[in-house]
Protein backbone atom coordinates (compact mmCIF):
# COMPACT_ATOMS: atom_id res chain seq x y z
CA UNK A 1 0.00 0.00 0.00
CA UNK A 2 0.97 3.63 -0.99
CA UNK A 3 0.19 5.93 2.02
CA UNK A 4 -0.18 9.57 1.71
CA UNK A 5 2.35 9.67 3.80
CA UNK A 6 4.96 8.18 2.50
CA UNK A 7 4.09 9.75 -0.73
CA UNK A 8 3.60 13.01 0.19
CA UNK A 9 7.11 12.83 2.33
CA UNK A 10 9.25 11.62 -0.82
CA UNK A 11 8.96 15.06 -2.85
CA UNK A 12 11.18 14.47 -5.28
CA UNK A 13 14.96 12.92 -4.24
CA UNK A 14 16.99 16.29 -4.93
CA UNK A 15 14.56 19.08 -3.71
CA UNK A 16 15.12 22.76 -3.58
CA UNK A 17 12.74 26.10 -2.38
CA UNK A 18 10.30 25.81 -5.38
CA UNK A 19 6.45 25.04 -4.72
CA UNK A 20 4.26 22.87 -7.12
CA UNK A 21 0.38 22.57 -6.31
CA UNK A 22 -1.27 19.66 -7.11
CA UNK A 23 -5.15 20.16 -7.60
CA UNK A 24 -8.00 17.73 -9.34
CA UNK A 25 -8.95 19.29 -12.05
CA UNK A 26 -12.55 17.64 -11.63
CA UNK A 27 -12.82 20.06 -8.45
CA UNK A 28 -9.94 22.64 -8.46
CA UNK A 29 -9.27 20.73 -4.91
CA UNK A 30 -5.59 21.08 -3.83
CA UNK A 31 -4.70 17.38 -3.62
CA UNK A 32 -0.83 18.22 -2.68
CA UNK A 33 2.28 20.88 -2.64
CA UNK A 34 5.36 19.30 -3.06
CA UNK A 35 8.98 20.67 -2.89
CA UNK A 36 10.70 21.31 -6.37
CA UNK A 37 13.58 21.45 -7.50
CA UNK A 38 16.02 23.93 -9.57
CA UNK A 39 19.46 23.42 -11.78
CA UNK A 40 21.12 22.65 -8.51
CA UNK A 41 18.83 19.64 -8.13
CA UNK A 42 19.18 18.70 -12.10
CA UNK A 43 22.80 18.16 -11.95
CA UNK A 44 22.93 16.49 -8.60
CA UNK A 45 20.24 13.58 -9.80
CA UNK A 46 23.25 13.12 -12.82
CA UNK A 47 25.75 13.03 -10.37
CA UNK A 48 24.31 10.19 -8.80
CA UNK A 49 23.19 8.59 -11.80
CA UNK A 50 27.19 8.65 -13.18
CA UNK A 51 28.03 7.32 -9.86
CA UNK A 52 26.03 4.64 -9.75
CA UNK A 53 26.44 3.66 -13.45
CA UNK A 54 29.31 1.54 -13.77
CA UNK A 55 28.22 -0.84 -10.72
CA UNK A 56 24.76 -1.04 -12.40
CA UNK A 57 26.04 -1.49 -15.94
CA UNK A 58 28.45 -4.09 -14.36
CA UNK A 59 25.90 -6.35 -12.92
CA UNK A 60 24.96 -9.72 -14.06
CA UNK A 61 21.87 -9.27 -16.22
CA UNK A 62 20.05 -11.64 -13.99
CA UNK A 63 20.68 -9.55 -11.00
CA UNK A 64 19.33 -6.66 -12.94
CA UNK A 65 16.13 -8.47 -14.18
CA UNK A 66 15.58 -9.58 -10.67
CA UNK A 67 15.22 -6.30 -9.14
CA UNK A 68 13.28 -5.06 -12.28
CA UNK A 69 10.81 -8.17 -11.41
CA UNK A 70 10.57 -6.67 -7.75
CA UNK A 71 9.67 -3.70 -9.13
CA UNK A 72 6.94 -4.93 -11.63
CA UNK A 73 5.11 -7.18 -8.72
CA UNK A 74 5.54 -4.00 -6.66
CA UNK A 75 3.44 -2.05 -9.05
CA UNK A 76 1.26 -4.81 -9.28
CA UNK A 77 0.43 -5.17 -5.71
CA UNK A 78 0.35 -1.26 -5.62
CA UNK A 79 -2.04 -0.93 -8.47
CA UNK A 80 -5.92 -0.06 -6.87
CA UNK A 81 -3.36 2.96 -5.16
CA UNK A 82 -1.50 4.26 -8.00
CA UNK A 83 -4.74 4.09 -9.98
CA UNK A 84 -6.42 6.40 -7.48
CA UNK A 85 -3.48 8.78 -7.21
CA UNK A 86 -3.71 9.08 -11.18
CA UNK A 87 -7.47 9.90 -11.05
CA UNK A 88 -6.35 12.85 -8.29
CA UNK A 89 -4.03 14.94 -10.53
CA UNK A 90 -4.62 13.86 -13.88
CA UNK A 91 -8.96 12.69 -13.70
CA UNK A 92 -8.94 10.11 -16.69
CA UNK A 93 -11.87 7.57 -15.29
CA UNK A 94 -11.05 5.35 -12.56
CA UNK A 95 -11.16 2.23 -15.22
CA UNK A 96 -9.18 4.07 -17.81
CA UNK A 97 -6.46 4.93 -14.60
CA UNK A 98 -6.28 1.12 -14.02
CA UNK A 99 -6.05 -0.09 -17.19
CA UNK A 100 -2.55 1.94 -17.60
CA UNK A 101 -1.10 0.97 -13.99
CA UNK A 102 -1.47 -2.78 -15.95
CA UNK A 103 -0.25 -1.68 -18.74
CA UNK A 104 2.66 0.43 -16.70
CA UNK A 105 3.46 -3.05 -15.57
CA UNK A 106 3.77 -4.94 -18.26
CA UNK A 107 6.51 -3.06 -19.42
CA UNK A 108 8.64 -3.47 -16.11
CA UNK A 109 8.26 -7.05 -16.60
CA UNK A 110 8.68 -7.43 -20.81
CA UNK A 111 12.32 -5.60 -20.01
CA UNK A 112 12.97 -7.67 -17.00
CA UNK A 113 13.22 -10.32 -19.23
CA UNK A 114 14.68 -8.46 -22.06
CA UNK A 115 17.49 -7.68 -19.94
CA UNK A 116 18.58 -11.30 -20.02
CA UNK A 117 19.14 -11.27 -23.92
CA UNK A 118 21.63 -8.31 -25.32
CA UNK A 119 24.47 -11.34 -25.97
CA UNK A 120 27.78 -11.14 -27.91
CA UNK A 121 27.28 -11.73 -31.34
CA UNK A 122 29.45 -13.20 -33.29
CA UNK A 123 30.78 -12.31 -36.93
CA UNK A 124 32.21 -13.74 -40.07
CA UNK A 125 35.49 -12.76 -40.38
CA UNK A 126 36.41 -11.53 -43.67
CA UNK A 127 40.33 -11.09 -42.61
CA UNK A 128 43.02 -14.03 -41.71
CA UNK A 129 43.09 -15.46 -38.51
CA UNK A 130 40.40 -12.91 -36.86
CA UNK A 131 37.98 -13.27 -34.87
CA UNK A 132 35.35 -10.98 -34.65
CA UNK A 133 32.41 -9.99 -32.09
CA UNK A 134 29.48 -7.52 -31.08
CA UNK A 135 28.77 -6.09 -27.81
CA UNK A 136 25.55 -4.60 -26.63
CA UNK A 137 26.52 -2.01 -24.13
CA UNK A 138 24.73 0.27 -21.77
CA UNK A 139 25.11 3.98 -23.41
CA UNK A 140 25.30 5.59 -19.88
CA UNK A 141 22.77 8.20 -17.97
CA UNK A 142 19.27 8.21 -19.34
CA UNK A 143 17.12 11.13 -19.09
CA UNK A 144 13.60 10.72 -19.74
CA UNK A 145 10.99 13.39 -19.88
CA UNK A 146 7.05 12.24 -19.75
CA UNK A 147 3.92 13.88 -19.90
CA UNK A 148 0.87 14.42 -18.09
CA UNK A 149 -1.58 11.91 -19.93
CA UNK A 150 0.07 8.82 -19.47
CA UNK A 151 2.22 9.76 -16.00
CA UNK A 152 3.08 6.23 -14.91
CA UNK A 153 2.76 4.23 -18.29
CA UNK A 154 5.45 6.76 -19.98
CA UNK A 155 7.90 6.44 -16.99
CA UNK A 156 7.65 2.59 -17.20
CA UNK A 157 7.78 2.31 -20.75
CA UNK A 158 11.02 4.63 -21.06
CA UNK A 159 12.59 3.72 -17.84
CA UNK A 160 12.16 -0.32 -17.45
CA UNK A 161 14.07 -0.61 -20.76
CA UNK A 162 17.05 2.00 -19.91
CA UNK A 163 17.30 -0.13 -16.58
CA UNK A 164 16.93 -3.51 -18.19
CA UNK A 165 19.86 -2.26 -20.81
CA UNK A 166 22.12 -1.47 -17.44
CA UNK A 167 21.37 2.68 -17.81
CA UNK A 168 20.82 4.53 -14.93
CA UNK A 169 17.98 7.25 -15.30
CA UNK A 170 16.86 11.00 -14.13
CA UNK A 171 12.88 11.34 -14.95
CA UNK A 172 11.03 14.37 -15.03
CA UNK A 173 7.54 13.80 -15.01
CA UNK A 174 4.84 16.77 -15.77
CA UNK A 175 4.17 19.05 -13.26
CA UNK A 176 0.65 18.45 -13.78
CA UNK A 177 1.18 14.48 -12.84
CA UNK A 178 4.54 14.23 -10.49
CA UNK A 179 2.33 12.08 -7.93
CA UNK A 180 2.02 9.31 -10.45
CA UNK A 181 6.13 9.66 -10.96
CA UNK A 182 6.51 9.71 -6.85
CA UNK A 183 4.32 6.84 -5.98
CA UNK A 184 6.94 4.66 -8.94
CA UNK A 185 9.98 6.08 -7.40
CA UNK A 186 9.17 4.57 -4.07
CA UNK A 187 7.83 1.48 -5.57
CA UNK A 188 11.16 1.64 -7.09
CA UNK A 189 13.47 1.83 -3.86
CA UNK A 190 11.55 -0.96 -2.00
CA UNK A 191 12.21 -3.01 -5.14
CA UNK A 192 16.14 -2.38 -4.16
CA UNK A 193 17.52 -0.81 -6.64
CA UNK A 194 20.65 0.78 -5.91
CA UNK A 195 21.20 4.26 -4.68
CA UNK A 196 21.40 6.36 -7.76
CA UNK A 197 20.09 4.53 -10.69
CA UNK A 198 16.90 5.63 -10.58
CA UNK A 199 16.20 9.67 -9.83
CA UNK A 200 13.35 11.84 -10.15
CA UNK A 201 13.45 15.47 -10.28
CA UNK A 202 10.22 17.74 -10.09
CA UNK A 203 10.15 21.12 -10.97
CA UNK A 204 10.03 23.74 -13.79
CA UNK A 205 10.62 21.84 -17.05
CA UNK A 206 12.76 24.31 -19.11
CA UNK A 207 14.78 24.41 -16.11
CA UNK A 208 15.49 20.99 -15.59
CA UNK A 209 15.41 19.19 -18.80
CA UNK A 210 17.59 22.44 -20.03
CA UNK A 211 20.52 21.41 -17.52
CA UNK A 212 20.34 17.66 -19.11
CA UNK A 213 20.34 18.42 -22.54
CA UNK A 214 23.48 20.40 -21.91
CA UNK A 215 24.71 17.83 -19.60
CA UNK A 216 27.90 15.63 -21.79
CA UNK A 217 27.16 12.81 -19.10
CA UNK A 218 23.87 12.44 -20.38
CA UNK A 219 24.15 9.97 -23.39
CA UNK A 220 20.83 9.37 -24.01
CA UNK A 221 17.29 11.64 -24.09
CA UNK A 222 13.40 9.95 -24.68
CA UNK A 223 10.58 12.46 -24.03
CA UNK A 224 7.01 11.84 -24.86
CA UNK A 225 5.34 15.29 -25.84
CA UNK A 226 4.37 17.53 -28.47
CA UNK A 227 6.12 17.90 -31.93
CA UNK A 228 6.71 21.73 -30.93
CA UNK A 229 8.71 21.01 -28.04
CA UNK A 230 10.58 17.81 -29.43
CA UNK A 231 12.14 20.06 -32.23
CA UNK A 232 13.54 22.13 -28.85
CA UNK A 233 14.78 19.78 -27.12
CA UNK A 234 16.21 18.23 -31.01
CA UNK A 235 18.14 21.42 -31.35
CA UNK A 236 19.22 21.65 -27.44
CA UNK A 237 20.99 18.01 -27.42
CA UNK A 238 22.54 18.56 -30.80
CA UNK A 239 25.43 19.93 -29.00
CA UNK A 240 26.64 16.59 -27.12
CA UNK A 241 25.35 14.78 -29.80
CA UNK A 242 22.83 12.38 -27.84
CA UNK A 243 20.92 9.45 -28.39
CA UNK A 244 17.12 10.93 -28.93
CA UNK A 245 13.81 9.00 -28.69
CA UNK A 246 11.11 11.61 -29.79
CA UNK A 247 7.60 10.31 -29.49
CA UNK A 248 5.55 12.87 -30.37
CA UNK A 249 2.05 14.39 -31.43
CA UNK A 250 -0.62 12.45 -33.66
CA UNK A 251 -2.94 13.74 -35.69
CA UNK A 252 -4.67 9.94 -36.66
CA UNK A 253 -6.82 9.56 -39.49
CA UNK A 254 -9.72 7.03 -38.98
CA UNK A 255 -10.69 5.67 -42.54
CA UNK A 256 -14.30 4.15 -43.27
CA UNK A 257 -14.49 2.40 -46.33
CA UNK A 258 -18.04 1.79 -47.87
CA UNK A 259 -17.51 -2.12 -47.16
CA UNK A 260 -16.77 -1.63 -43.34
CA UNK A 261 -19.19 -3.36 -40.47
CA UNK A 262 -20.35 0.18 -39.95
CA UNK A 263 -21.67 -0.82 -36.23
CA UNK A 264 -18.31 -2.07 -35.37
CA UNK A 265 -16.24 1.16 -37.43
CA UNK A 266 -18.73 3.33 -35.09
CA UNK A 267 -17.88 1.31 -32.41
CA UNK A 268 -14.01 1.67 -32.65
CA UNK A 269 -14.24 4.93 -33.06
CA UNK A 270 -15.64 6.45 -30.03
CA UNK A 271 -13.05 4.76 -29.11
CA UNK A 272 -10.38 5.91 -30.99
CA UNK A 273 -11.74 9.30 -30.08
CA UNK A 274 -12.76 9.41 -26.39
CA UNK A 275 -10.55 7.30 -24.93
CA UNK A 276 -8.57 9.29 -22.23
CA UNK A 277 -11.37 12.05 -22.63
CA UNK A 278 -9.94 12.82 -25.95
CA UNK A 279 -6.24 13.24 -24.75
CA UNK A 280 -3.99 10.78 -26.56
CA UNK A 281 -1.70 11.07 -29.04
CA UNK A 282 -3.28 8.21 -30.62
CA UNK A 283 -6.67 9.56 -30.27
CA UNK A 284 -8.01 10.11 -34.31
CA UNK A 285 -8.84 13.36 -35.28
CA UNK A 286 -9.84 13.53 -38.74
CA UNK A 287 -13.02 10.69 -39.40
CA UNK A 288 -12.75 10.35 -43.66
CA UNK A 289 -16.11 8.28 -44.54
CA UNK A 290 -16.86 6.83 -47.84
CA UNK A 291 -19.31 8.76 -49.47
CA UNK A 292 -22.22 5.87 -49.75
CA UNK A 293 -22.11 5.25 -46.07
CA UNK A 294 -21.26 8.87 -44.87
CA UNK A 295 -24.97 9.71 -43.65
CA UNK A 296 -25.57 6.58 -41.72
CA UNK A 297 -22.20 6.88 -40.19
CA UNK A 298 -22.81 10.50 -39.36
CA UNK A 299 -26.19 9.55 -37.77
CA UNK A 300 -24.82 6.79 -35.58
CA UNK A 301 -21.55 8.14 -34.53
CA UNK A 302 -23.36 11.29 -32.99
CA UNK A 303 -26.23 8.82 -31.51
CA UNK A 304 -23.31 6.95 -29.45
CA UNK A 305 -21.49 9.92 -28.69
CA UNK A 306 -24.97 11.57 -27.01
CA UNK A 307 -24.97 7.81 -25.01
CA UNK A 308 -21.40 9.19 -23.27
CA UNK A 309 -21.16 10.24 -19.67
CA UNK A 310 -19.21 12.74 -18.37
CA UNK A 311 -18.30 13.56 -14.31
CA UNK A 312 -15.37 13.00 -12.19
CA UNK A 313 -13.04 10.44 -12.95
CA UNK A 314 -13.74 8.67 -9.89
CA UNK A 315 -17.18 8.04 -11.07
CA UNK A 316 -16.17 6.39 -13.91
CA UNK A 317 -17.52 7.97 -16.10
CA UNK A 318 -16.99 7.84 -20.31
CA UNK A 319 -15.56 11.44 -20.66
CA UNK A 320 -13.62 13.12 -17.27
CA UNK A 321 -12.09 16.38 -17.22
CA UNK A 322 -9.26 17.92 -19.33
CA UNK A 323 -6.04 18.55 -17.49
CA UNK A 324 -6.20 22.64 -17.67
CA UNK A 325 -7.89 25.45 -19.37
CA UNK A 326 -5.67 25.14 -22.01
CA UNK A 327 -6.91 22.79 -23.29
CA UNK A 328 -10.62 23.89 -22.84
CA UNK A 329 -9.48 26.99 -25.20
CA UNK A 330 -8.21 24.75 -27.81
CA UNK A 331 -11.46 22.41 -27.99
CA UNK A 332 -13.83 26.21 -28.27
CA UNK A 333 -11.29 27.30 -30.95
CA UNK A 334 -11.70 24.59 -33.24
CA UNK A 335 -15.43 23.95 -32.62
CA UNK A 336 -15.75 28.15 -33.61
CA UNK A 337 -13.06 27.71 -36.14
CA UNK A 338 -14.98 24.63 -38.28
CA UNK A 339 -18.42 25.98 -37.75
CA UNK A 340 -17.40 29.19 -39.47
CA UNK A 341 -16.12 27.22 -42.18
CA UNK A 342 -18.94 25.75 -42.53
CA UNK A 343 -19.29 22.47 -40.82
CA UNK A 344 -22.49 21.17 -39.23
CA UNK A 345 -22.58 20.58 -35.37
CA UNK A 346 -23.97 17.31 -34.73
CA UNK A 347 -23.64 17.06 -30.92
CA UNK A 348 -21.75 18.78 -27.70
CA UNK A 349 -19.73 21.71 -28.95
CA UNK A 350 -19.45 23.71 -25.22
CA UNK A 351 -18.89 23.22 -22.16
CA UNK A 352 -20.41 21.60 -19.82
CA UNK A 353 -22.46 21.91 -16.84
CA UNK A 354 -20.65 19.84 -14.33
CA UNK A 355 -17.57 22.11 -14.22
CA UNK A 356 -15.07 24.51 -16.09
CA UNK A 357 -12.63 21.53 -17.36
CA UNK A 358 -15.55 19.23 -18.60
CA UNK A 359 -15.69 19.85 -22.31
CA UNK A 360 -18.88 17.76 -23.55
CA UNK A 361 -17.90 15.03 -26.78
CA UNK A 362 -18.98 16.67 -29.61
CA UNK A 363 -19.09 15.34 -33.19
CA UNK A 364 -18.50 18.12 -36.24
CA UNK A 365 -19.79 17.09 -39.84
CA UNK A 366 -19.31 18.05 -43.29
CA UNK A 367 -15.43 19.77 -41.70
CA UNK A 368 -13.87 21.43 -45.16
CA UNK A 369 -9.65 20.74 -44.99
CA UNK A 370 -8.74 24.10 -44.22
CA UNK A 371 -10.90 24.20 -40.82
CA UNK A 372 -8.14 24.12 -38.00
CA UNK A 373 -8.80 20.76 -36.49
CA UNK A 374 -8.02 19.21 -39.68
CA UNK A 375 -4.46 20.50 -39.62
CA UNK A 376 -3.73 20.82 -35.89
CA UNK A 377 -3.95 17.95 -32.88
CA UNK A 378 -7.08 18.60 -30.75
CA UNK A 379 -6.17 16.52 -27.92
CA UNK A 380 -9.54 16.25 -26.85
CA UNK A 381 -13.08 15.18 -27.18
CA UNK A 382 -13.98 16.43 -30.66
CA UNK A 383 -14.44 14.58 -33.48
CA UNK A 384 -14.51 15.94 -37.27
CA UNK A 385 -16.55 13.77 -39.85
CA UNK A 386 -15.82 14.64 -43.89
CA UNK A 387 -16.63 12.36 -46.74
CA UNK A 388 -14.97 11.17 -49.27
CA UNK A 389 -15.02 9.46 -52.81
CA UNK A 390 -11.98 7.56 -54.23
CA UNK A 391 -8.95 6.05 -52.16
CA UNK A 392 -6.82 8.26 -54.04
CA UNK A 393 -8.60 10.96 -52.66
CA UNK A 394 -8.48 9.83 -48.80
CA UNK A 395 -4.62 8.40 -48.62
CA UNK A 396 -3.97 12.39 -49.99
CA UNK A 397 -5.70 13.92 -47.60
CA UNK A 398 -5.09 11.80 -44.77
CA UNK A 399 -1.34 11.67 -45.76
CA UNK A 400 -1.55 15.14 -45.88
CA UNK A 401 -0.06 16.07 -42.58
CA UNK A 402 3.69 16.88 -40.85
CA UNK A 403 2.23 13.75 -38.42
CA UNK A 404 2.37 9.99 -38.84
CA UNK A 405 1.93 8.11 -35.80
CA UNK A 406 -1.16 6.10 -36.52
CA UNK A 407 -4.09 5.27 -38.52
CA UNK A 408 -7.05 3.55 -38.55
CA UNK A 409 -8.96 1.32 -41.54
CA UNK A 410 -12.08 0.03 -41.42
CA UNK A 411 -12.66 -2.60 -44.14
CA UNK A 412 -13.67 -6.16 -45.21
CA UNK A 413 -12.27 -5.92 -48.80
CA UNK A 414 -8.71 -7.57 -48.21
CA UNK A 415 -7.49 -6.28 -51.01
CA UNK A 416 -8.21 -2.28 -50.12
CA UNK A 417 -6.97 -3.28 -46.89
CA UNK A 418 -3.35 -4.13 -48.53
CA UNK A 419 -3.89 -0.99 -50.21
CA UNK A 420 -4.57 1.49 -47.34
CA UNK A 421 -1.21 0.08 -45.36
CA UNK A 422 0.87 0.15 -47.79
CA UNK A 423 -0.08 4.20 -48.85
CA UNK A 424 -1.15 5.43 -45.20
CA UNK A 425 2.72 7.12 -44.13
CA UNK A 426 1.65 6.42 -40.38
CA UNK A 427 4.14 4.34 -38.03
CA UNK A 428 1.47 2.03 -37.43
CA UNK A 429 -1.61 0.86 -38.49
CA UNK A 430 -4.86 -0.33 -36.72
CA UNK A 431 -7.16 -2.66 -39.09
CA UNK A 432 -10.80 -2.59 -37.64
CA UNK A 433 -10.19 -2.11 -34.41
CA UNK A 434 -8.43 0.73 -32.12
CA UNK A 435 -6.22 -1.10 -29.34
CA UNK A 436 -3.10 -1.95 -30.83
CA UNK A 437 -0.42 -1.23 -28.35
CA UNK A 438 1.60 -3.08 -25.94
CA UNK A 439 4.89 -4.21 -24.49
CA UNK A 440 5.87 -6.20 -26.76
CA UNK A 441 5.05 -4.18 -30.17
CA UNK A 442 7.67 -0.91 -30.99
CA UNK A 443 5.70 2.01 -30.61
CA UNK A 444 6.28 5.31 -32.73
CA UNK A 445 5.31 7.27 -36.15
CA UNK A 446 6.67 8.61 -38.96
CA UNK A 447 7.45 12.30 -40.06
CA UNK A 448 7.01 15.38 -37.17
CA UNK A 449 5.59 12.30 -35.22
CA UNK A 450 8.98 11.42 -33.71
CA UNK A 451 12.11 9.53 -33.90
CA UNK A 452 12.80 5.97 -33.10
CA UNK A 453 10.93 3.15 -30.97
CA UNK A 454 9.76 2.17 -27.44
CA UNK A 455 8.50 -1.22 -26.30
CA UNK A 456 9.35 -4.16 -27.86
CA UNK A 457 13.11 -4.90 -28.24
CA UNK A 458 13.62 -1.95 -30.33
CA UNK A 459 12.61 -0.14 -27.27
CA UNK A 460 16.82 -0.88 -25.88
CA UNK A 461 18.30 0.55 -28.97
CA UNK A 462 18.60 4.36 -27.96
CA UNK A 463 20.00 2.73 -24.71
CA UNK A 464 22.86 0.69 -26.24
CA UNK A 465 25.95 0.32 -28.08
CA UNK A 466 27.39 -1.64 -30.23
CA UNK A 467 30.99 -2.13 -29.73
CA UNK A 468 32.56 -4.28 -32.48
CA UNK A 469 35.58 -6.67 -31.18
CA UNK A 470 38.39 -7.90 -33.93
CA UNK A 471 40.98 -9.88 -31.99
CA UNK A 472 44.03 -11.99 -33.38
CA UNK A 473 45.51 -14.36 -31.02
CA UNK A 474 48.90 -14.55 -32.52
Amino acid sequence: MLTDRELLADRGDFAGDGGLAVRDPATGRLVAKLTTSDATGARAAVDAAQRAFPGWAGMLPQDRAAILHRWHGLIVAAGEDLARIMVAEQGKPISEARGEIDYAASFVQFYAEEALRPNIEGVTSHLPDAEMELWREPVGVAALITPWNFPCAMITRKAAAALGAGCTVVIHPSAETPLSALALSVLARRAGFPEGVVNTVIGDAATIVGEWTADRRVRALSFTGSTEVGRLLYRQSAETVKRLVLELGGHAPFIVFEHADLDRAVAEGIKAKFATSGQDCLGANRFYIHRPVYDEFCRRFAEATQRLTLGPGIEDPDIGPLIHGRQIDKQKAHVADALDKGARLLAGGTVDARGPLFFQPTVLADVPDDAAIMREETFGPVAALTPFDTEAQVYARANASEYGLIAYVHSLDPRRIYRATRALQYGMIAVNRTRVTGAPIPFGGMKQSGIGREGARQGLEAFTEIKYVCRDWA
